[in-house]
């Protein structure tokens, strides 16, 4: 019955911090709205083996996750929630899953902890509230790793089980389904650098790696295969050639410098990144816990190393890097506790340091809300950010209360430290951690939002339902596809911004610009444009 009831316990707080609040802002473009409009199109449709996007095909991504968002959409409407509701439940799973791993490979208390340190650490506890594909990919990944480390565990102890390896393979192909064949590398760079620490010592018979690959083939070939015997080749080889050129270019401007990602979870997986150095006074380690560490340590290194040399920089692509440093960290954590740990100098300043910084940016983002003013000078150059910050928000001196409450949290934790007292201090690092993102995400998002893209989107629900074109000039986006719940079976002009523009539209036709590419668009399209208004760095026009 105490099993059963720490699962229910993890799992009703993690609903809470997961699930509550999850509709209270808007889709953020790109990558929210994108997979949600995918999914909405698949419904509109009735294409469930295509991703889309403006009913033409979308071969970035291959479709379990939008199979999820189209669940969650048939159950509660096409919205936001609907949108987020899977990784929510990710967010569940992924802390019973770290609580059972963490019970199996050591015990119950340093499973709390794992679990405690995990929802604590800021990126991936705003993951689990957001509409992205990551969450459930890195999990996958994350098990397929488990599993293989679970089946060397046994090869180790001279047993020949058959279970953990498949498993492996399962969650494998899984992630593979979820997000492209950068799983299949990931584990296999993981694996391979782990041979290298481990000095060979974890090679299998042949057989057991022909097994596994032949188990992640024919999960992956779940979709692949039917997309190949349905409609040829040529949706798989675009697919491919995105997945080359992604990690051979800055796709969409996504550039960035070569640490870009080390400094991403430096500070964003705070305090968990400047806990996953351990220096132990005592090493008490069996087989299994040896072979996951090294693998964790090893994937780690894999993740950062091979998207350093990507060129395209996008956070989410280090998302990863959150499961190997929450273990670590919980290691470390475990250790201090049960003194078997200590905790090194540039470790406490570190952790004083980057809470500070989260303190001062928490208490500054409604102070300035209030005196939006004051930005007017640092973005003279920058007309578009000008007229974003005219947006009429809402903000309260009051909402400074968390950041000061978060600040003295860190100073008292701190304090802890110094003590050694270090269960009051961790606990009080990840406690305050955890309210903080709840502040964050669902006091001030919704208020950071209505500077961004608000004006923009509650234009398109506007249109929503409505017989017409509408497109964006001069910059990317997919909310016009979501919030107008655009049609499928429009002309194949309408596609083309040029038509739309001079064409012989045959519906009311619908354009927005930022305001800084306004003088572009009235230059030469003027006579046949109207200015129906501006709002907050945008500019909304219509075909005369």
């Amino acid at each position: 019955m105490n099993r059963i009831l720490s699962y229910l316990i993890i799992a009703a707080v993690a609903t809470v911090l997961f699930c509550h609040s999850l509709g209270n802002v808007h889709l953020f473009d790109w990558d929210e709205i994108n997979f949600a409009e995918s999914a909405r199109e698949m419904i509109a449709t009735g294409n469930y083996m295509q991703v889309q996007i403006n009913y033409e095909p979308f071969w970035e991504k291959p479709p379990l996750f939008f199979w999820m968002q189209v669940a969650s959409m048939n159950l509660f409407g096409v919205n936001e929630f609907a949108a987020r509701l899977p990784n929510a439940i990710c967010g569940i799973i992924t802390l019973l899953v770290l609580f059972a791993i963490g019970k199996r490979l050591h015990n119950e208390r340093f499973a709390f902890w794992w679990v405690l340190i995990y929802a604590g650490t800021f990126l991936p506890h705003m993951y689990f509230k957001s509409g992205i594909i990551d969450p459930w990919f890195n999990l996958f990944i994350f098990l397929g790793i488990y599993f293989l480390g679970s089946f060397m565990a046994a090869k180790e102890e001279r047993r020949k089980l058959m279970q953990p390896l498949l498993l492996s393979a399962l969650f494998t192909g899984l992630a593979i389904l979820t997000k492209g064949p950068v799983a299949f590398m990931v584990l296999l760079l993981s694996y391979a650098l782990f041979l290298f620490f481990n000095r060979g010592k974890g090679l299998v018979a042949i057989k057991y790696y022909l097994w596994w690959a032949v188990a992640v083939i024919a999960v992956a070939l779940l979709w692949f295969g039917l997309e190949i015997m349905q409609h040829g080749w040529w949706f798989v080889n675009e697919f491919f050639t995105y997945q080359v050129r992604l990690a051979q270019t800055k796709d969409a401007g996504h550039g960035g410098f070569l640490l870009y990602h080390f400094v991403v979870v430096l500070i964003g997986c705070f305090p968990a990144s400047l806990l996953i150095f351990r220096y132990k006074n005592q090493i008490h380690e069996n087989t299994a816990q040896q072979i996951f560490r090294k693998l964790m340590v090893a994937s780690l290194i894999v993740i950062l190393i091979v998207f350093s040399i990507v060129k395209t920089k996008i956070v989410h692509y280090s998302s990863f890097t959150y499961l190997p440093i929450g273990y670590m960290a919980a290691s470390t954590v475990y250790g201090l506790v049960n003194r078997t740990a200590t905790l090194k100098s540039w470790q406490k300043f570190g952790l004083l340091f980057l809470g500070l910084i989260w303190s001062i940016l928490f208490i500054a983002l409604p102070l300035i809300g209030n005196n939006i003013h004051w930005l007017k000078p640092l973005l003279q150059k920058d007309q578009f950010a000008l007229g974003n910050i005219e947006a009429s928000v809402n903000w309260n001196y009051t909402h400074m209360i968390p950041g000061v409450l978060f600040l003295a949290a860190i100073i008292a934790a701190t304090v802890s430290l110094q003590k050694k007292k270090y269960q009051r201090a961790f606990l009080t690092f990840f406690i305050a951690c955890i309210g903080a993102m709840q502040v964050l995400l669902t006091l001030f998002t919704p208020r950071i939002e209505q500077y961004s893209q608000n004006a923009a989107i509650e234009f398109f629900k506007t249109l929503k339902g409505k017989d017409v074109y509408v497109k964006t000039l001069g910059y990317k986006s997919y909310a016009q596809y979501f919030y107008t719940e655009i049609k499928p079976g429009n002309r194949k002009e309408s596609k083309d911004e040029n038509w739309l523009l001079t064409g012989p539209v045959d519906k009311p036709t619908y354009f927005i610009s930022k305001n800084t590419y306004s003088d572009t668009v009235m230059k030469y399209h003027g006579e046949r444009l109207n200015i129906l208004y501006k709002k907050n760095g945008f500019v909304f026009y219509q075909r005369k």
